[in-house]
């Protein structure tokens, strides 16, 4: 055949190298080796001295046995009274979310450095961010109860506060990454700031906006749970009153519950995500045009404008906007709006929150305040030091046990690793439910079943993870650059040949970040545990609420607060070193 007859060669896409701690200078490298080496090692040290091993488990099986003996059959209360615990409790979730978001837009935009308008108003946003996440939400509920007694309220005050922690920072962190363009031709228009925000900056951020808000309201309603134990109405109380009373049917047939709600909440709120936000690499079905800025057109206030040819400035001004046709995915997505307007009213009506006593509580805030200052150790500062190490043990034992687990997991979650559709599909689903069990309740039934002590709080933290980390490897490696792939595949590599030389290494910096945020994560959540026996230094926290020894509780937090900022400084090092 002739050159001019044979067919062109295929395009390939171009190969993403992703960075790669290689491009750091050595010692930067030297030191991020070694301190991911150490904290290997501590957890491996962690996982042997807790003693957890298949013989513990193995000796625990009798107790496994015993308790779903007296588990079986579970005890649901009649549909009435379920209504109600489930009303309550997705009321104050819904309404935590709402006030979470409602803070956080303008924490995110004083905290994004390209809005925010000077360097003070950004150091003092991310410090609010740093602290609203480092403090735990019990400590806050425990504050607010006191502030505004018992009620919804303060379970509304401390979940929603509690979550501006991630959310504003999620936030900020989309407002960071937002195209330029738009906002400049916004500002060149005469727009002022607020403007400017609406205008330029919203549009482009909604999206993420709403997916991660929608994110937040899966772990409120987990969360949930927790606050139950500390008096926070709903289902989460009325498992802690079971769990009380050794009413294993009964408690365990709401924790049943929860898992439901929290499925069924996922399912919505993906199919609220994908109603409303729009799908990477989708086009207007009428004109093809693009959902973000591209390189043939501005999207700006609504309108699509052309852009401007190389070296002529820009005098157009936006074309009037074409409104789209009302078709089955605008009906949908309107439908999912309306839906969301309305469930947002309910549940603000439904948590019962008269607005008197939020402003009769203020006048009690510097009292309360007063009564947890000046910080107090109560005598027990060496206990409190050595069961803060073993908070800090069992999070790095359940952090190998669940990246351990969670690789495999997400290996066969991902579409473009699992050796067939349904076997992705079927893990998904494993990892969904995985996520909607509480920490909380595993750790309870970890205690029953292994005992009192760190032991329970690692298994329940370690299988909690795997809900996770799974996802997040699913997710990384389903992103990894397929061109690299297909040369390998070309090459006659097998399936394990490929994933192993071409998946698994662009995957693994984005792998290693997700294990330090897990770590970062199961701190907090070792932390909460101690309340039911779990180990750690929770327990003082709890029985230093409940005998008003507020000094007690301000030291354990700044404890708590300290162990939190330096992992999480060291993993964000370590993060940037490796992605």
């Amino acid at each position: 055949m002739s050159q001019a007859m044979r067919p062109a060669p295929e395009a390939q896409p171009p190969v993403r190298v992703p960075a790669r701690i290689s491009s750091w200078p050595r010692p930067t490298r030297t030191a991020a080796v070694l301190l991911a080496a150490g904290l290997l090692f501590a957890a491996v040290w962690a996982f042997v001295d807790l003693r957890i091993n298949v013989g513990t488990v193995a000796d625990s099986a009798a107790n496994a046995t015993d308790f779903l003996s007296r588990t079986l059959p579970l005890d649901f209360p009649d549909a009435g009274e379920l209504a109600i615990l489930s009303g309550q409790t997705l009321a104050v979730v819904v309404c935590a979310t709402l006030l979470s978001v409602l803070v956080s837009i303008p924490v995110a935009v004083l905290a994004a450095r390209n809005t925010t308008p000077r360097g003070s108003a950004w150091l003092g946003a991310r410090a609010l961010i740093v602290v609203a996440r480092a403090v735990p939400d019990v400590v806050l509920a425990i504050m607010f109860f006191r502030v505004f007694g018992l009620g919804a309220l303060a379970g509304v005050l401390a979940m929603g506060l509690h979550s501006v922690g991630m959310v504003g920072k999620m936030y900020a962190d989309a407002i960071e990454q937002i195209d330029e363009g738009p906002r400049t031709a916004v500002r060149a228009g005469g727009a002022g700031k607020l403007q400017e925000l609406v205008s330029g900056v919203l549009p482009q951020v909604l999206p993420s906006f709403t997916a991660n808000a929608l994110h937040r309201f899966d772990i409120n309603l987990r969360i949930s749970v927790v606050l139950g134990f500390v008096g926070v109405d709903g289902l989460g109380f009325a498992i802690a009153s079971a769990f009380r009373q050794l009413n294993y049917p009964r408690a365990m047939a709401l924790a049943l519950v929860v898992l439901v709600l929290c499925v069924v909440a996922e399912l919505i709120s993906g199919a609220i995500r994908s109603a409303l936000l729009p799908s990477a690499g989708r086009g207007i079905r009428r004109g093809r045009r693009q959902r973000s800025v591209t390189r043939a057109g501005r999207i700006w206030a609504g309108t699509l404008t052309p852009a401007p040819r190389a070296g002529v400035a820009s005098r157009a001004r936006p074309t009037p906007g074409v409104s789209p046709p009302w078709d089955a995915r605008r009906w949908r997505r309107s439908t999912y709006a309306a839906m969301t307007v309305a469930v947002v009213l309910a549940s603000v009506w439904g948590t019962g929150i008269p607005p008197s006593q939020f402003f009769d509580g203020l006048g009690d805030v510097p009292e309360t305040l007063g009564l947890f200052w000046p910080p107090d150790s109560g005598g027990i500062m060496p206990t409190l030091l050595a069961d803060l190490w073993i908070t800090v043990k069992i999070a790095l034992a359940a952090t190998l046990i669940g990246a351990v687990l969670a690789l495999p997991v997400g290996a066969c979650a991902a579409r473009n690793v699992a050796p067939s559709p349904g076997v992705a599909r079927t893990f998904r689903t494993a990892i969904v439910l995985i996520r909607g069990l509480p920490e909380l309740v595993l750790a309870i039934v970890f205690v029953v079943i292994t005992g009192l002590g760190p032991v329970a709080g690692a298994l329940a933290l370690g299988v909690g993870a795997v809900g996770l980390l799974g996802k997040l490897v699913a997710d990384s490696l389903e992103e990894v650059d397929p061109g690299v792939e297909l040369a390998l595949r070309a090459t006659g590599a097998s399936r394990v040949q490929v994933f192993c030389s071409a998946t698994l290494p662009q995957a693994a910096p984005a792998f290693v970040g997700h294990v330090l945020y897990q770590l970062d994560v199961n701190i907090r959540a070792a932390t909460l545990l101690g309340i039911v026996g779990a180990g750690g230094i929770g327990f003082h926290l709890l029985n230093a609420s409940r005998v008003l020894e507020f000094g007690v509780v301000t030291t354990i937090t700044g404890l708590v607060f300290v162990t939190v900022m330096l992992v999480e400084l060291l993993a964000l090092w370590l993060r940037r070193v490796v992605s």
